[in-house]
């Protein structure tokens, strides 16, 4: 899809000129999926498209999620906003039957966004990732069922919007512990804030060594 200049008018506007941009083109809108390292998530990218306005960039399609293999269902959408940096949250997941996708981007500030795959027939099973999610470069991860996620912010005021396949469920809601040298997370500091669930949650391993 491209932008193209109609031919400018005169008219009722008097000197004042409108520019009218029409639309041609394939669909150049349609969103980027990047693997990673861990199977079945994935970075997606908005691809934008500019002109003398700003840009329109599409963030999310249930057709191309469906095209790739991914979960498009949507029962929830959630904002998380942190005042401090170095707020960490996480790892949480969902088990069955309600079993949750999630769909996370940074819409303000910046945080530090971790996947661990627990999933015991999964190739990548106990690995990690992280991706820095942005305001600016608009990136999100999308996180399969069985996968924990989590994120430390890198700025104050931080704000994460997620979209859930699921509803959330008190009694199928679950969490491992942010520094379980099980998974061996590199976290970008130690939290500031952290709630006290969070600091609890169950570790894989027999005993903690604490942030490393």
């Amino acid at each position: 899809m491209s932008y193209a200049r109609a031919p400018e008018k005169s008219g009722a506007l008097g000197s004042a000129q409108t520019h009218v941009l029409e639309r041609s083109g394939a669909d150049a809108a349609a969103l980027s999926f990047v693997p990673t390292r861990i199977s079945g998530a994935y970075v997606i990218q908005p691809q934008q498209l500019e002109d003398e306005r700003g840009f329109f960039a599409r963030t999310f399609c249930a057709h191309e999620f469906e095209i790739h293999g991914l979960n498009p269902r949507v029962a929830q959408c959630n904002i998380s906003f942190n005042l401090r940096k170095g707020t960490l949250r996480g790892m949480h997941y969902q088990v069955a039957p309600h079993a949750e996708t999630k769909l996370v981007r940074c819409t303000r500030g910046s945080i530090y966004d971790v996947l661990v795959d627990l999933r015991t027939d999964s190739p990548t099973n106990g690995e990690w990732i992280a991706v820095e999610l942005t305001a600016e470069n608009r990136k999100a991860i999308y996180v399969p069922e069985g996968v924990a996620h989590g994120f430390q912010t890198l700025v104050d005021d931080a704000e994460v919007l997620y979209q859930m396949s699921e509803f959330y469920d008190p009694e199928c809601a679950r969490g491992r512990r942010w520094n379980d040298p099980a998974f061996d997370i590199r976290w970008p500091s130690w939290p500031t804030v952290i709630s006290e669930k969070d600091a609890n949650f169950a570790l894989l391993s027999r005993d903690a060594a604490g942030w490393l």
